[in-house]
């Protein structure tokens, strides 16, 4: 960030719409403008995105424009950040939708081997070179399955991480990494500036029948959200923040107000 939001202290925080699936496929300019309301100020659409038409694409974006919302990042298939037809629509949508990162939120298929990943990472590079003169960063969320050692003792993520430019994004899902037993501060300040964004998912041990999981609200885990900020914000790079919600015991719309009113009450806003 500039120095000066750096001063200011301020993040904006968005909501991965994946939180409200449901609704977004039943009424996507409601879903927006509700979440706009609850006082979100980012979206981040995904993978169905890559079906709309540039013309539908641009009603959308005149809709978050009259709502003060932004789109930083978006969720794809790994098509869409390998060379061909995908990934010059991603180009052309993500454009008109004024976002910054592409992010890979699934890997090729059958991919598995540290070979495997390594091509990946490979792929990952060269995505970051073309998107390069859009104005795009290439970018990875990770997973629980990630955060697995592979042949040799490297996990997926280092894999990835070593293997990709400084400028490609590693965005943090902190839910899995809490599931994986990975101290998530650590791995941001073995990252600096590389961790543009973070998915606020929180984690409890127990199950999904218990409403444990990742079933719980944003604050009701495990998450060291206060350490997670003081060093994503002093040294991992952050541009923005995105609540990010598989389900919980409240419809989709109720979480994500509910989510967002713990992260303002933690974080004394």
């Amino acid at each position: 960030l500039h120095p000066a939001a750096r001063a200011a202290k301020s993040y904006p925080v968005g909501l991965e719409l994946y939180s409200v699936r449901k609704a977004l496929a039943a009424d996507l300019p409601g879903t927006i403008d509700a979440v706009a309301k609850m006082g979100y100020q980012v979206v981040e659409f995904y993978a169905p995105y890559l079906q709309w038409t540039i013309p539908y694409a641009k009603q959308v974006r005149s809709q978050l424009d009259d709502l003060g919302l932004r789109c930083y990042s978006t969720h794809n298939s790994s098509a869409a950040l390998m060379p061909g037809d995908p990934m010059t629509k991603a180009i052309e949508l993500n454009q008109v939708l004024g976002t910054r990162h592409i992010i890979m939120a699934s890997p090729p298929p059958n991919t598995s081997t540290l070979e495997d990943w390594t091509r990946v990472a490979g792929q990952l590079a060269d995505a970051s070179k073309q998107l390069a003169p859009h104005g795009l960063l290439a970018g990875f969320h990770n997973h629980l399955i990630e955060w697995k050692p592979l042949a040799g003792g490297k996990r997926v993520m280092d894999v990835l991480a070593e293997g990709t430019p400084e400028e490609f994004v590693l965005q943090l899902d902190v839910g899995t990494v809490l599931e994986a037993g990975v101290d998530p501060i650590a791995w941001i300040k073995a990252h600096p500036g590389r961790i543009r964004s973070v998915h606020l998912k929180d984690w409890a041990p127990g199950s999904e029948a218990q409403e444990k999981g990742y079933r719980v609200l944003f604050g009701e885990g495990v998450g060291p959200w206060k350490e997670i900020f003081a060093t994503v914000e002093s040294v991992g790079g952050v541009e923005f923040y995105l609540m990010e919600q598989e389900g919980s015991r409240y419809s989709e719309l109720e979480t994500a107000k509910r989510c967002l009113a713990n992260y303002r009450k933690l974080r004394g806003k």
